[in-house]
């Protein structure tokens, strides 16, 4: 597939979306609509019957659930992928993880986006006091046990695409 034209028809601090025009193999025009968005790093923290978990509201779908940390620089941030995930861990958490071990990089919804995601398992936590954003001003956090986290996913309470995902790499991993 071939790219003929791009142009931004939205774009803000946290994303750009353009329309592509584009060219099938077989000659025919196209159309995709494509979102921008930086990577981002999803923690898993592991204590010893399971993982933490934080919960918040998420305004497009207009309710609270259940997920792992994560989360992108914001601007003028930089700094490499693990030392993100320390970062989104403390802040959301006020977890600190003695070791980060890199489980693999997903993409978000590579259909329309380009964002992708590295996922890591964070062990020998320490907990400590979030040092959340103002986005995040009603997030809470807790630890759950494999059975309960097993639950949740069954009865609805974690919907979080990149979390399910993130899970099968731990479990993947073994």
């Amino acid at each position: 597939m071939e790219q003929v034209n791009s142009r931004v028809v939205y774009q803000n601090p946290w994303m750009t979306v353009r329309e592509d025009e584009v060219r099938r193999p077989d000659g025919s025009p196209g159309i995709y609509g494509v979102v921008e968005k930086p990577d981002f790093a999803l923690v898993l923290p592991r204590w010893e019957h399971g993982f933490w978990l934080v919960e918040q509201f998420r305004y497009p779908v207009g309710r609270r659930a259940w997920e792992f940390p994560q989360g992108s620089w914001g601007a003028g941030g930089e700094g490499d992928q693990a030392a993100l995930a320390r970062r989104e861990l403390a802040e959301e958490t006020g977890l600190r993880a003695d070791r980060m071990i890199h489980l693999g990089h997903l993409y978000e919804a590579y259909g329309y986006c380009t964002q992708g995601f590295d996922v890591y398992l964070a062990t020998g936590l320490a907990e400590g006091e979030p040092d959340r954003e103002a986005t995040e001003q009603d997030m809470i956090h807790r630890a759950f046990t494999d059975d309960e986290v097993t639950a949740m996913i069954r009865s609805g309470e974690i919907v979080d695409a990149p979390s399910l995902a993130a899970l099968t790499l731990y479990r993947l991993a073994g």
